[in-house]
C-alpha cells in the first residue's frame, strides 16, 4: 500500500487564528504541509516567514500557481482573514477551482451569507472551519448521543463558547436540519473579575460590569437549546465550561452520563479521559482517549504531538477536509452548515439587543 502523502494546504491571512493551522503542520509534517501563506505586504510576509517557517506570497494567484516560493500547488486553501474579506477571498478561490476551508463565520452578516451562497453554494467546494464538534470532549459526547445512550436528544444547554460555535455544537448534538428557528434572548450586566485575557494574566483585582447573554432556541419537534455566554468566557478561568445534553432516556451533564437501563435500573457513569505524562509516566503529556464504561468513544489519532484540545480540533478539520478533497471521506462541515450556524448566532444577538423574539426563515441553503 502506498504511503499517504501529507495534505498540502495554503493559508490566506496571517492573523492569530491563521497560525493555528500552520502550527499543526509544523508539529506534524508527516500529516500536513503548509505550502505558503498569503500576506498583504512584503514586510508582514518577512515576519511570517521568520516566525512560522513557511514561504509567503502576496496574492491568491501566486499561492495556487505552484511556482515561485510556494513550489507546490495546495490541495485546499484555508481562508483566515477579517470577516468582510472572507466572502471575497472564498469566491476568488472557487473561481480558480480550489477547495476552501473558510474560517468562521463565512460572511459577516445575513445578507453576506445569502450573497456568498448565491455565488459559490452550488460549487460544492467550500467547507467551514467549525472546530467545536471536533473537540475531543465534545466528540465523545456526540459519540455517546449517536450511540443512543440517552435516547432521543431533545435539548442542549451550553455555556462554553460563543454564537456560531455554540450553535454548531447544538445542532450536531440535536441532529437538527437547517429549518426555521425561534430565538429569544436577554442580556444581563453583572460584576465579574477578569484575571486572564487572550494576552495572559491581566493583573485585575476588582470586578467590573460585564455582559452575559442568555438565549433559548426552539428548533421545533420538541428540540430546544439554552445558550449562556459571558464576556471573555473563552479565557476567564472564573467561568468554566458547562454542557448538558438531555434525551428521552437520560442526560449528559458535563462528564456525567445518567441513563435508563431497565424498568428498575438507572445508572450514572462518567467519561474517563486518559492522559499520559502524569507523575511517573514518562511518555510525555498527551491525550490518549476518552472512554465511558470501558468503551472508547474518542481516540486521539495525534497522540505524540502534544496538542491542546483546540489544536486537535484544527488538525481533525484539516485531515477531514483533506480526505474529502481526495475523495476519501464526506464533507466535514459544508458551507450550508456554516451559514446556518452564523444565521442563528446573528439571531441571538438581535434578540438580545431588541428583547423581541426572532424567527429565522428557511434559507436557500436549507436543503443543500
Amino acid at each position: 500500500m502506498a504511503e499517504q502523502q501529507p495534505i498540502r494546504f495554503g493559508v490566506v491571512g496571517s492573523g492569530w487564528r491563521a497560525e493555528f493551522f500552520v502550527r499543526v503542520a509544523r508539529l506534524m509534517p508527516d500529516r500536513f504541509r503548509c505550502v505558503g501563506v498569503v500576506t498583504r505586504t512584503a514586510e508582514r510576509g518577512a515576519e511570517v516567514e521568520a516566525a512560522w517557517g513557511v514561504p509567503t506570497v502576496r496574492t491568491v494567484e501566486e499561492l495556487v500557481a505552484a511556482t515561485g516560493p510556494t513550489t507546490d500547488r495546495p490541495e485546499l486553501v484555508v481562508v483566515s482573514v477579517p470577516w468582510p474579506v472572507t466572502p471575497e477571498v472564498t469566491t476568488e478561490l472557487v473561481a480558480l477551482g480550489i477547495p476552501v476551508l473558510a474560517e468562521t463565520p463565512p460572511a459577516p452578516d445575513a445578507d453576506g451569507l445569502r450573497e456568498l451562497w448565491a455565488e459559490v453554494g452550488s460549487s460544492g467546494l467550500v467547507q467551514v472551519a467549525e472546530p467545536s464538534p471536533s473537540m475531543p470532549a465534545h466528540a465523545a459526547r456526540i459519540a455517546a448521543v449517536d450511540a443512543g445512550i440517552v435516547g432521543t436528544p431533545t435539548q442542549v444547554q451550553v455555556s462554553s463558547t460563543h454564537l456560531y460555535h455554540a450553535v454548531g455544537l447544538v445542532r450536531r448534538l440535536l441532529r437538527t436540519g437547517r429549518g426555521e428557528v425561534t430565538v429569544r434572548a436577554t442580556t444581563f450586566d453583572a460584576p465579574l473579575l477578569e484575571p486572564r485575557g487572550r494576552d495572559g494574566w491581566t493583573g485585575e483585582t476588582e470586578a467590573r460590569e460585564r455582559w452575559n447573554i442568555l438565549a433559548t432556541l426552539d428548533f421545533g419537534g420538541g428540540r430546544s437549546a439554552l445558550y449562556d455566554f459571558s464576556d471573555n468566557q473563552w479565557h476567564n478561568p472564573l467561568r468554566t465550561n458547562r454542557i448538558v445534553v438531555r434525551g428521552s432516556h437520560g442526560e449528559i451533564v458535563d462528564d456525567a452520563v445518567t441513563r435508563w437501563v431497565d424498568e428498575r435500573t438507572v445508572l450514572t457513569s462518567t467519561f474517563q479521559r486518559r492522559v499520559s505524562g502524569l507523575e511517573q509516566n514518562l511518555d510525555g503529556f498527551d491525550l490518549e482517549h476518552i472512554s465511558l464504561d470501558g468503551r472508547v468513544l474518542y481516540r486521539n489519532v495525534y497522540d505524540g504531538a502534544r496538542l491542546a484540545d483546540d489544536d486537535i480540533a484544527v488538525a481533525a478539520l484539516l485531515a477531514a477536509t483533506g480526505a474529502w478533497v481526495r475523495g476519501d471521506g464526506p464533507p466535514p462541515y459544508p458551507l450550508a452548515d456554516g451559514c446556518q450556524d452564523h444565521l442563528l448566532g446573528l439571531a441571538i444577538e438581535e434578540a438580545s439587543r431588541t428583547g423581541a423574539p426572532v424567527r429565522t426563515a428557511r434559507e436557500a441553503w436549507a436543503d443543500a
